[in-house]
């Protein structure tokens, strides 16, 4: 088995982090994680023991600066756990997950363990949001995936979140810098970041947020919302495969080495065999 490592950085975001810990915990275990706060006023919560949490100074004074600051330590960090002895590593917010699709049978780390990877592989991304009228507000009690079915296809989330090798990722882990990217088959970034209207609220109201010029990237993720309540939910199965297919070969002309999708908004429904992965 590869020794895989995954990590992560944060600010004020102890509900999505607490999954992340725990997800991540469940497939590589939790001495592999690797957890960092952005800003020493942060305090590691308990729920964090058993991972390498470690609260970093503040990281920028914009959204700009720190998207790009943050991803430059991410980098650095991977490059220090490869030259610890780690084969994979595995780079994502907190409202990321990669996870393999149920039918396959296999654990994260039996998968990655099982493929060829060069430089980076990548998850196709499903992002999550509510359908207003059907889902009700998110709760604690159940998964995710049981009270969230819908998600966009999109090529924002097919980022290059596994390497094989020290790289500089590009802001949000979206590229490797230099490099051409590969989806891997049954792989999946679930993103979870704007599923569920009133934490989009509450976020729009977060001094720390609204102080880095969050206020208007939050407004423009809300559609995500609006696209899985209107658009019609398309077969699961077929659509991911053309997903995969079309952002394997389409490129946008300023970024060839990230994905494209002729802007097609494909919103499928997720089968009930994810329901328990979140």
């Amino acid at each position: 088995m590869k020794k895989i490592a995954a990590l992560t950085m944060v600010r004020n975001d102890d509900f999505y982090l607490r999954k992340w810990v725990e997800y991540y915990g469940a497939q590589l275990g939790r001495e592999h994680l690797y957890v960092f706060f952005d800003g020493t006023d942060q305090v590691i919560p308990s729920f964090c023991e058993g991972t390498h949490a470690e609260a970093l100074p503040r990281i920028g004074s914009d959204i700009v600066s720190n998207d790009k600051g943050r991803v430059a330590v991410m980098s650095a960090k991977a490059a220090e756990l490869f030259a610890a002895g780690y084969d994979l590593v595995i780079g994502t917010d907190a409202d990321e997950f990669v996870v393999v699709d149920p039918a396959r049978g296999l654990s994260l780390a039996e998968y990655l363990t099982q493929q060829k990877i060069g430089v980076s592989l990548s998850a196709l991304g499903l992002d999550f949001g509510q359908k207003l009228g059907e889902e009700g507000d998110i709760t604690d009690a159940e998964p995710f995936l049981r009270q969230r079915h819908y998600a966009q296809i999109g090529t924002r989330y097919t980022k290059a979140s596994v390497l094989a090798r020290p790289c500089d990722w590009g802001s949000g882990f979206h590229r490797v810098k230099g490099h051409n990217f590969h989806i891997g088959k049954d792989l999946y970034l679930l993103h979870f970041g704007y599923f569920d209207m009133k934490r989009l609220q509450d976020r729009f109201r977060d001094a720390s947020r609204l102080e880095l010029g969050w206020e208007a990237h939050m407004h423009k993720r809300a559609r995500t919302i609006r696209y899985v309540t209107d658009l019609p939910a398309r077969d699961f199965e077929r659509w991911t495969r053309f997903a995969r297919v079309c952002q394997t070969l389409c490129r946008p002309p300023y970024a060839l080495n990230k994905p494209a999708m002729f802007e097609l908004k494909i919103v499928v429904r997720i089968p009930e065999r994810f329901q328990n992965l979140i």
